[in-house]
């Protein structure tokens, strides 16, 4: 049963007993788990551990390279609430691995719950890690828990982006009310380096209108970028005029942010992308650029 069905047959569940739709809706909820760990050998980066569970996958679809390119799979085809997912990726010494998904991710709209997504990224020495996962679609009335804790070893590198959409605007759709807790820690050699929160509840349609928030906008983005410098900033101001949305860097201490807005999916991805390319020696992964 396709994961939108269920939550349109939902509604049925209101003529049972608390009790008895609490367990009807456990009963539908999804869990999924990755935990990959990869090795450089010879120059190229191997898989060492592959473990998954659930409705989560992760594949490798390119050849043997000095860069790994990972695939995660979700089989469920969306989340909703009281779904969970756990994602645990090691990068070891001087490996070098790229994540991206096979597609947009959805968050339907949740009748309690939230989705809760747990991810721990770990780079150690001289390794490389590119995380880069499809948009996050929030559809309305939706809820997600988010939290990413990354690790680096002390000359690790590390360029992290992940792109929301309130809604497909392409499809006229708006999030009207919804829930969104996103929490990213960065360490590095054990200290903190990077800490952020989002929070937005309740009438997220108002929230984002407000010029000093998205001014509009129905899609952005964060990316992070360990090491980054001033004359990454400047690549990036450098490139203004490529852009269709709004794109600001700031750089300081040895790692650079770039905020992305956008008015919808189409023109976040093109900005994304073009940024990327700059910013990126190797090819980006293909399902990226199809």
């Amino acid at each position: 049963m396709l994961r939108h069905d269920v939550l349109q047959s939902a509604d049925a569940m209101h003529s049972l007993t608390g009790t008895t739709a609490d367990r009807n809706l456990a009963a539908i909820r999804a869990r999924g788990r990755v935990d990959l760990e990869v090795e450089a050998v010879s120059g190229m980066t191997r898989r060492r551990r592959v473990h998954e569970s659930g409705s989560l996958r992760v594949r490798f679809p390119g050849r043997q390279a000095s860069e790994l390119e990972a695939v995660l799979v979700n089989t469920g085809g969306g989340m909703t609430g009281g779904d969970a997912f756990d994602i645990d990726i090691s990068v070891g010494e001087n490996a070098r691995l790229v994540v991206t998904t096979t597609a947009a991710e959805k968050i339907y709209r949740s009748l309690g719950p939230p989705v809760t997504i747990d991810v721990r990224l770990s780079v150690a020495a001289g390794g490389t890690l590119t995380w880069l996962p499809q948009e996050t679609i929030i559809f309305d009335k939706a809820a997600l828990v988010r939290r990413i804790e990354v690790d680096l070893a002390e000359d690790a590198r590390l360029l992290l982006v992940e792109p929301l959409i309130f809604g497909r605007t392409g499809m006229g759709e708006s999030v009207k009310t919804g829930g969104l807790h996103d929490r990213w820690r960065v360490r590095h050699s054990g200290k903190l380096i990077y800490a952020e929160g989002i929070t937005l509840d309740g009438r997220i349609s108002e929230t984002l209108a407000a010029t000093a928030v998205a001014n509009g906008g129905a899609a952005a983005a964060t990316a992070l970028i360990v090491p980054g410098d001033a004359t990454l900033a400047d690549a990036i101001h450098a490139m203004e005029g490529a852009f269709r949305g709004e794109v600001g860097v700031s750089a300081w201490n040895g790692r650079a942010v770039l905020r992305f807005c956008a008015r919808d999916g189409a023109a976040l991805r093109h900005d994304i992308t073009c940024t990327l390319q700059a910013l990126r020696t190797a090819p980006l992964p293909r399902l990226w650029i199809n």
